[in-house]
């Protein structure tokens, strides 16, 4: 392609600029080109050939000129109309300076339509010759500008993401070693279960987090912080667990689940009950849960980070592909989220 542009492309220029040119005289003088002797013809185009060859060149030499002193992203009018300035300028000097010269030289001298002619259609051609060229590159900035965008908006979500879930862990281990520190008191050996359980909970949290996890996956890290909770819940508590079978290799992005449950632990009361169901809705996810509150005791708004962190992280991984809903009743307090995976 290279090698069309600087070797083949001026000729094919040159050609097209001399043919247009001998249109416009002959139409204006009645001159007849093939009646001009072939050696005259043959030193019109060679002369037009070459003026494409010096002009082109020097017009890629501006154009870089202009690369070099402006950024490629800079797309304003100002740098536009700045580089159509130069062209013309440019036009200026390489059509008076060489063609003007040899129609002066050539035929019947230098006549009023000559000079017209060769500062009118070579300026024409130029400036499409331009319009070309520079859609091209402006394109490939404007590409790159919105690609580089994309990036640091990208860059700006994942730091985002990245310290949410740092200040989501110290939340987790606040509440894990809370559980772990009663269980002290009453029995070294269960306390010894619950570490090991939190060792568990904790490795897949620094250790096998993926991008995106199977549902699976997500479902045993549950098991098991359900697990851990059970260990310091009273007896009275009443947990009914089900998770669809058909859960199984559905990508979704990991710690999503946990909040939801964990407040359920936090915050249940009066008949201790708590209620948690994943199924699957063709290609959406859905997990419900719900715990019993204290009757005499009103629901407080979650202070926490975990709610809060669960609403953003849900903004930034599940955009317009998730809701959250929250309902307090009389006697419950229900939360219910859904994912679409695909």
């Amino acid at each position: 392609m290279k090698f069309f542009w600087k070797y083949i492309f001026p000729p094919l220029y040159g050609l097209v600029v001399y043919a247009t040119i001998r249109v416009l005289l002959d139409t204006v003088t009645g001159m007849r080109w093939w009646h001009r002797s072939l050696s005259i013809n043959l030193s019109d185009l060679v002369a037009c050939i070459l003026f494409s060859y010096a002009f082109i060149a020097a017009f890629h030499r501006l154009l870089r000129w202009f690369d070099k002193k402006w950024p490629a992203n800079d797309l304003s009018y100002g740098r536009i109309w700045r580089e159509v300035f130069y062209l013309w300028l440019l036009n200026l000097l390489f059509q008076n300076a060489l063609l003007t010269t040899y129609c002066a030289l050539t035929d019947d001298g230098l006549q009023w339509y000559d000079l017209v002619d060769v500062n009118t259609i070579p300026l024409l051609y130029s400036l499409i010759f331009y319009g070309i060229v520079r859609s091209n590159t402006f394109l490939k900035a404007h590409i790159a500008s919105k690609i580089q965008l994309e990036k640091i908006t990208n860059d700006q979500l994942l730091t985002e993401l990245k310290f949410l879930k740092a200040q989501y862990h110290p939340h987790f281990l606040f509440n894990a070693l809370n559980t772990i520190y009663f269980q002290m008191d009453e029995d070294v050996s269960a306390a010894k279960q619950s570490v090991e359980k939190f060792s568990e909970l904790l490795r897949y949290q620094l250790y096998d987090q993926q991008q995106t996890v199977p549902v699976s996956q997500e479902i045993r890290y549950l098991d098991n912080f359900i697990q851990l909770q059970q260990t310091r819940s009273s007896e009275k508590l009443q947990l009914d667990v089900c998770f669809d079978e058909r859960l199984n290799g559905q990508q979704i992005y990991p710690l999503l689940f946990l909040p939801l449950v964990e407040n359920a632990f936090k915050y249940v009361g009066g008949s201790y009950r708590i209620k948690i169901a994943a199924g699957l809705q063709e290609s959406v996810i859905r997990l419900e849960v719900e715990n019993s509150v204290p009757a005499e005791i009103p629901l407080k708004k979650e202070k926490g980070i975990g709610l809060d962190n669960l609403k953003r992280r849900l903004e930034l991984l599940y955009p317009d592909r998730h809701t959250l809903t929250t309902q307090k009743k009389e006697k419950d307090f229900a939360a219910v989220l859904t994912l679409q995976y695909r």
